[in-house]
């Protein structure tokens, strides 16, 4: 018996063909090849805050790198990765998404053995740049080809699978770095890459099978370049605003002011052209833009906590970046238990219900760090990162089942893409503002009591936790009285910013609230769950995955091959 659709009142997507009965079979293993490939690409991002202090140290420990160095290193990924995700999208649906991926993955690949044995900072930045190239390929492919292998039915449980293994590569990177470091260099944090991605190589050789948009129709290049350019400008724009901590500066406004006006270009673009590269008339539709935006607020807030609770458990409390990282576990297990079995909540009280409370779960998480102290126990930090995985758990799988179900199959790239750009842009935004917000107060905080800091230092000492620390230790006894005000003044910030970060996850719940599908009515004639699909008994083309037997017809809704039962 089929299970009814998480996001039934989302105006339904054009019905296509269905999968293959061999495609079908293999779908679960397909999905774990999909997953491993997910888990490097996030897992990859996360390792490298653990080992940052690493990299700095001169070598042969590290590679010397500045501050401004080091963030770079993280923010070159960041910046090609979301720049590209869009085009990634269309390129898969037009070329192939087994294509794309086997592409992506292979520059991943590449990239990361080159970062590990990077000489100079700038080398460094240089190959996390390819990395960020190879899996702006893979992240919008993985959500694709699983939108192709799985029916209607099955795509919200299998999301959520999809959006666990996100949670748990988050959680795992930290702990993953942490073991590296303390037995290997500094370069094994992404060498470790390389046996992965062979693996993930063959079994997608093997088992992926290759689907493509069957019309794509000409190419709108003026709209891919709109694109790139406008998000490679407004994400730049973001991330030098975070850098300075001042997003009025020029060198801030212009390329994030740039981005936008050349964004604006593009919807416009795409509204008048007639074979744009995404159908903007989506984002008329109140539940698809919901989902999207809840996407975008939701990482805007946790990223931005996730960014300051780093310091606050090595820098404030204490812990090493391994047991930081087992700190956070909580987060992962509660996504993995949770967001599998979302859809199960949805249908029962409706997408509209679930995303909301998700949110508010979520807030209430962030606004907790506004109570914490150096001596806030253990299992209260605990609960909180297992409440916040809850909520995250509630909310990714529906809004991604929104997006993804509004778009027709073949347009399965460009529907992941826009729900990973706004993830990206999103989370972005969220390390860039809130990182702002928590460096602004802790110089505010801070100043007062850098009176006997010598002068070459204090503008160090002034400009982080970190750094107050490290002047602080530099001194040695005279810099002793620097570290309860340090320690007092980031938990000020952090306070403030876990306010600000409450307040974003609250306006995500109102929208979802407003416009997000509710519950679906019960319809006793239990339709066929690809809306729109032929008569039952009906046959259509298979719009079969490459490699199939050509020409073969699928039954609309299983009849004669026992649909329901293979299930």
């Amino acid at each position: 018996m089929s299970e009814p659709s998480t996001a039934p009142s989302t105006p339904a997507a054009p019905a296509g063909p269905r999968v293959p009965e061999a495609v079908h079979r293999r779908r679960w293993a397909i999905l774990g090849v999909l997953m491993l490939s997910l888990l490097i690409v996030v897992l990859d991002n996360s390792i490298l805050n653990v080992a940052v202090r690493t990299i700095a140290a001169p070598a042969p420990t590290g590679v010397g790198a500045t501050q401004s160095e080091l963030e770079w290193a993280i923010n070159s990924y960041t910046l090609v990765f979301a720049g590209l995700l869009f085009t990634s999208g269309l390129l898969g649906d037009r070329l192939g998404r087994k294509k794309v991926l086997l592409f992506g993955i292979t520059v991943f690949g590449i990239g990361s053995a080159l970062a590990a044995f990077s000489g100079t900072p700038g080398e460094l930045i240089a190959f996390r740049a390819v990395m960020g190239l190879g899996a702006a390929f893979v992240m919008p492919a993985t959500l694709a080809v699983l939108m192709n292998v799985f029916e209607r039915d099955e795509q919200p449980k299998a999301i959520g699978i999809w959006a666990g293994s996100v949670g748990l590569a988050i959680a795992i990177g930290p702990i993953t770095g942490g073991l590296l470091l303390e037995h290997f260099w500094w370069g094994s944090i992404f060498l470790v890459n390389v046996p992965v991605v062979l693996l993930a190589l063959a079994l997608m050789v093997w088992l992926v099978p290759d689907s493509r948009d069957p019309r794509p129709g000409r190419v709108d290049v003026p709209g891919v370049l709109l694109s790139v350019a406008g998000l490679v400008l407004l994400v730049y724009g973001i991330i030098r605003g975070g850098e300075l901590a001042d997003f009025t500066d020029a060198t801030v406004l212009a390329p994030a002011l740039g981005g936008l006006a050349v964004l604006v270009g593009f919807v416009l673009h795409e509204r008048r052209s007639d074979h744009p590269a995404i159908d903007m008339s989506y984002f008329g539709r109140p539940a698809f833009s919901a989902a999207v935006a809840a996407i975008a607020l939701v990482f805007f807030a946790l990223m931005g906590v996730t960014f300051f609770s780093a310091f606050y458990l090595q820098s404030v409390r204490g812990h090493s970046a391994l047991e930081s990282g087992l700190l956070l576990l909580p987060l992962a297990v509660a996504q993995m238990a949770f967001a599998p079995r979302a859809r199960i909540v949805v249908e029962r009280f409706g997408a509209r219900t679930v995303c909301a409370a998700g949110m508010l779960l979520v807030a209430l998480g962030l606004a907790a760090f506004a109570l914490f102290d150096a001596s806030t126990p253990v299992w209260v930090l605990e609960v909180v990162f297992f409440l916040q995985g809850a909520g995250m758990a509630h909310i990714m799988p529906p809004v991604t089942v929104a997006i993804m179900q509004a778009l027709p199959r073949e347009k399965a790239g460009s529907g992941s893409a826009i729900n990973n750009t706004f993830r990206q842009v999103g989370g972005a935004l969220g390390v860039a503002v809130l990182g702002s917000v928590l460096s602004s107060v802790y110089r505010g905080e801070i100043e007062g009591h850098l009176g006997g800091v010598p002068a070459a230092l204090r503008s160090l000492a002034g400009e982080s936790v970190e750094g107050t620390l490290a002047v602080a230790e530099r001194l040695g006894p005279a810099g002793r009285d620097l570290v309860a005000p340090a320690h007092r003044a980031f938990l000020d910030a952090m306070h403030v910013t876990a306010i600000a970060s409450a307040a974003i996850a609250l306006v995500g719940a109102a929208v979802v609230a407003a416009f997000l599908p509710g519950r679906a009515p019960a319809d006793p004639v239990a339709p066929d769950p690809e809306a729109g699909a032929p008569a039952r008994g009906a046959t259509v083309p298979a719009a079969r995955p490459e490699g199939d037997t050509p020409g073969a017809s699928v039954p609309a809704s299983g009849a004669g091959t026992g649909e329901s039962a293979r299930r």
